[in-house]
């Protein structure tokens, strides 16, 4: 049992909350320093298009639909501790190496020409694969931590909270990548970000333990962390766990209801962050490392940061003061939120009057999707056993994956096409690529209510897995 024996209940559980939330900006800042630089500085010197882009931006998340397939097993496997560790270092390293994919090119074929786009392609690809192999993990461990510290009517609240490092990733990656890019090169800016993961994991070696074994958590706070009824005190002892196999995973409805929410809606998420920064230059004329260009995505990231900790705070108020169970009071919570990305609808219509106004409501878009996963993680929590928690996230990030690489293959090939075609390309009043990007506008409007109302119908209760 803790050391730390005091009638006051200590609140390491927050500390755990805060380390979960500096790995979830370091992992999307990471993610963003190729959407950040591929515009401006990466396509001029390899020749790159939309299509190349969509190649690299759908092989990423098939890998990283692959690697969740494994990664939430491997989590559980491994433990907490080893399994996070491990995750952070790779993506780390495959963030880094990025910055030698431009030496590989040119060392391969020589000089500049046709094939420097294909080459290049393929180099940042193998790096990607990395990447995505190791961030597969951050979320299995992430919601894992939380089940482990946290009762289930905090378990939303605090991952809104570590789940808002995504956005606060993505608003710190436009204020700093492209300055670096500019500054310093564009591999620079990888490299520099990429060593923040390194530095994460030496700290996670020395505060991470598990809650009855922590000297940092005294009896009060362990009792707390158990509260559940249906959850006994952890032993301080090592048991071992009784794992699930996928077999017994994908017999369950409510496996299939998260992995179908997140097959719906992760993919809106990543077109936005993929596709923000080359939407506001092709649209707008603002590069990246424009004053404008760093003010708008800033703003849109902003808002997503400011209103999406919210999302885990409204079913903690169902269900304290409105006496619903946790699974009522989230479902109601992501109805809610569901209705955010409709705004979507109006994004390009009001875009042919300021960039502001795309800027605010992808903003308002993406605080409604934080909200709404920090809501859908929650789920596996309250219906899993701690033991099988990762394997469940990580199969439901898997099919997050799978719908990110249709969004964005298919966006890279449809901005292609509709640019080509010009003003023989229309859609809702809009000709050439605008008419392309309303067209993947409108997918991601609906996206959320098809989501919402599959998982309801596959799981209408609360209803806890046992086996």
């Amino acid at each position: 049992m803790s050391s730390v024996q005091t009638n006051k209940m200590t609140n390491w559980r927050w500390v755990m909350c805060a380390m979960l939330f500096f790995a979830t900006t370091i992992n999307y800042m990471d993610r963003q320093v190729l959407s950040l630089t591929w515009k401006d500085f990466i396509s001029p010197e390899f020749n790159w298009d939309d299509n190349i882009y969509g190649n690299i931006t759908a092989a990423f998340s098939f890998f990283y639909l692959v690697s969740n397939i494994f990664a939430g097993k491997f989590v559980d496997f491994m433990g907490t501790k080893k399994g996070y560790f491990w995750a952070i270092i790779i993506w780390s390293l495959g963030a880094v190496l990025h910055a030698g994919c431009g030496v590989f090119t040119f060392q391969v074929i020589g000089a500049a020409g046709v094939a420097v786009a294909t080459v290049s392609m393929w180099a940042f690809l193998a790096c990607r694969c990395i990447l995505a192999a190791g961030e597969a993990g951050n979320f299995p461990a992430a919601i894992k931590v939380t089940a482990e510290y946290f009762p289930k009517k905090d378990r939303a609240f605090a991952t809104s909270i570590f789940n808002s490092g995504a956005s606060v990733g993505a608003l710190a990656a436009p204020m700093t990548i492209p300055i670096l890019a500019k500054a310093m090169g564009w591999e620079m800016a990888f490299i520099i970000i990429g060593v923040l993961g390194f530095v994460w994991a030496g700290v996670w070696l020395f505060v991470y333990d598990t809650p009855a074994k922590s000297k940092f958590v005294n009896e009060a706070e362990l009792n707390y962390m158990n509260q559940d009824d249906d959850e006994a005190p952890a032993p301080a002892e090592e048991v071992e766990e009784k794992q699930m196999s996928y077999a017994q995973a994908f017999s369950y409805r409510q496996t299939w209801s998260f992995a179908f929410g997140k097959f719906m809606t992760d993919g809106v998420w990543w077109f936005f962050l993929f596709w923000a920064p080359a939407y506001f230059s092709d649209q707008f004329g603002y590069t990246s490392d424009s004053t404008m260009g760093i003010a708008l995505i800033f703003t849109l990231y902003a808002i997503v940061t400011v209103l999406s900790m919210f999302g885990g705070y409204l079913p903690k108020l169902f269900v304290e003061q409105k006496g619903m169970n946790p699974y009522q009071g989230r479902m109601l919570a992501m109805l809610i939120f569901a209705f955010f990305p409709v705004l979507a609808l109006f994004a390009q219509p009001l875009g042919q009057y300021s960039a502001w106004w795309p800027a605010v409501i992808i903003g308002l878009v993406g605080a409604g999707h934080q909200a709404w996963s920090a809501n859908i993680f929650s789920t596996v929590s309250d219906m899993f056993p701690k033991s099988a928690v990762a394997t469940i996230t990580g199969i439901g990030a898997a099919a997050g994956g799978l719908g990110s690489m249709l969004i964005n293959k298919g966006s890279g090939v449809l901005f292609t096409y509709a640019a080509d075609q010009g003003s023989a390309f229309s859609f809702m009043g809009f000709e050439g690529k605008p008419a392309g990007y309303m067209i993947i506008f409108c997918i991601c409007a609906v996206a959320y209510l098809i989501g919402w109302v599959v998982m309801k119908t596959l799981v209408p209760k609360y209803k806890p897995v046992v086996f």
